[in-house]
């Protein structure tokens, strides 16, 4: 009977799971590209709404709060009701949310209605990546899988202020709400034929006092994390953040007291899980700020359009999904910690070639480094999500998958607000303004880089160049410093994969190693009544 145990897991995928994988890519691509397209809108939507300085930013950030801060409480809902049932859910949501924001009257309403959005959207990201675990059983399949989903991921965030400005310049601002609207009914329609059902039988009530903890813990901290990346250090920011790190604290402390966990803390001790984490979440941390500064670059130190720079992002998304697609192939022939390890320090290296760019000139050089930056990302996005979501029961998938999410999201906005401020603090240090600027306009461009433009055409021509001039050098040398501090974060992130994925070699993206498909089996034996209800549905010929 031993003998046979390694034989369940390893089923493998036919065509109605790669059908399926294509339906999931949808909401997936949807999610990244509308955390981007908003940025084009926002001078279309000023004119429209009128929104004062404060609801911008909401209506900027709500989004993403209400994704980061419900990721982890939509992962259970879905382990316990039914991903398939979760995701359905969301889709309907989110296509209704989607249809209310477009035609949103006011500010008020734009602000409600983007929350619902993110709210819906939170079910959407722990569902589609938890399916991927349960349809491809087989670990390379698995592998190949999440690199498709990682792909859709990347490839939105990139295609983004494209599709955006595409949509703005024949239809009025709403219409970036309403590219989602098509895709959820795709998904409502096609789903229930081609997507497998999973949910735990085992699971308990979901305790509300847990979940308003882990809301309050990461809406708190991330907040605060963007509030510090956006206007430097303040006491309100700071104190978020504090907060948000002791009700985390009270949270975690209740998961280790109750009997169904909102967040089963015995997850973290699984070796492969943990480290993947931490990984990801050192590395995003690089990404997030770098990101940041190198999009702002091309914008304003190059003069290019919102589109046009989307545009100039799209040659590193490329790269990213063809390192993702590759991923898999070279993981079944070495090591996983050597494969993760050495995308890294390739990334690395596009990181240092930012140290190099200049004011003038620059492109080639910036474009080269995102490039070869995000030919790391695109690996470690692929198998680092895989090797969560594959170290955990099939059970606990929903939750791995969340997590997986978080902890990018935390990394991100960590690098954003660090990094951001490392930028900020070396261009405010080393600008010169020319002499002869008047004051107001010197202290404008001191402020930041957006100020120098603003000042800049409020002169004539010449004193005008010559500030823009001295501001470009300031910025390039701000992301000049942020390509040495994203190369030590990389670095640091390399060293991490080498160290704690040892033990891991090959394991979940290879499926050379038995112990996890032995483990996994026995964490599914309680369930063995509704094994074969699953794998019907999830066969060719179950509709």
């Amino acid at each position: 009977m031993s003998s046979n145990a390694p034989e369940a897991p390893v089923r493998k995928a036919g065509t109605r799971e790669w059908v399926g994988l294509a339906t999931l890519a949808l909401p997936t691509l949807l999610i990244s590209l509308d955390q981007s397209v908003l940025y084009l809108a926002l001078p279309h939507l000023a004119e429209g709404l009128n929104p004062t300085g404060t609801q911008t930013l909401w209506i900027m950030d709500i989004y993403g709060f209400l994704i980061a801060g419900f990721l982890i409480t939509m992962g259970t809902l879905g382990d316990r009701i039914g991903r398939r049932k979760l995701l359905l859910i969301g889709a309907t949501a989110v296509g209704i949310a989607s249809v209310a924001a477009a035609y949103s009257t006011s500010a008020e309403a734009l602000i409600v209605t983007r929350a619902l959005l993110g709210i819906a959207a939170a079910t959407l990201m722990p569902s589609t990546l938890a399916l991927i675990s349960n349809m491809f059983q087989d670990p390379y399949q698995r592998g190949r899988a999440i690199a498709v989903w990682a792909s859709c991921f990347m490839g939105g965030t990139a295609l983004g202020p494209v599709v955006g400005g595409a949509m703005l310049e024949h239809f009025w601002w709403g219409s970036v709400f309403l590219i989602g609207v098509p895709v959820m009914v795709v998904l409502l329609i096609v789903a229930p034929f081609v997507l497998p059902e999973y949910k735990n039988p085992n699971a308990g009530r979901i305790d509300l006092f847990s979940v308003l903890l882990s809301l309050v813990a990461i809406l708190t901290v991330v907040y605060g994390l963007k509030e510090l990346a956006r206007y430097g250090f303040e006491p309100v920011p700071a104190l978020s953040i504090v907060v948000g790190l002791a009700v985390g604290a009270v949270f975690v402390s209740r998961q280790g007291k109750l009997a169904d966990p909102l967040l089963d803390l015995k997850l973290f001790k699984i070796g492969a899980f943990t480290a993947a984490l931490l990984i990801l979440m050192v590395s995003m941390l690089g990404t997030g700020g770098g990101y940041l500064f190198i999009t702002g670059f091309v914008q304003m130190v190059e003069g290019y359009s919102p589109m046009e720079a989307g545009l100039w992002m799209v040659p590193a998304a490329i790269a990213s999904i063809v390192a993702a697609q590759l991923a898999p192939i070279l993981a079944k022939r070495y090591p996983l910690s050597t494969v993760i390890g050495v995308s890294l320090l390739i990334g690395m290296t596009g990181y240092v070639l930012l140290v190099f760019v200049g004011p003038v000139g620059g492109m080639p050089l910036l474009i080269t480094g995102f490039v070869i930056t995000f030919i790391g990302v695109g690996t470690f996005g692929a198998l680092g999500t895989n090797l969560v979501v594959g170290s955990v029961p099939p059970e606990r998938g929903g939750s791995a998958a969340a997590l997986s999410s978080i902890s990018g999201d935390l990394g991100t906005a960590l690098g954003i607000a660090t990094l951001g401020s490392l930028g900020t603090a070396v261009y405010r240090t080393t600008l010169t303004v020319p002499d002869g600027t008047p004051s107001a306009a010197a202290g404008s461009a001191e402020a930041s880089m957006e100020g120098a433009l603003t000042a800049a055409r409020t002169l004539p021509s010449e004193a005008a160049d010559s500030l823009l001039a001295a501001a470009s050098e300031a910025y390039a040398g701000g992301l000049n410093a942020i390509g040495v501090a994203c190369a030590v974060v990389t670095a640091l992130s390399a060293t991490f994969a080498f160290t704690l994925l040892r033990k891991s070699r090959g394991a979940v993206p290879s499926g050379d190693a038995p112990e996890k498909p032995e483990k996994l089996k026995e964490s599914k034996e309680p369930e063995a009544p509704e094994e074969p209800e699953e794998k019907a549905e999830g066969s060719l010929t179950a509709t």
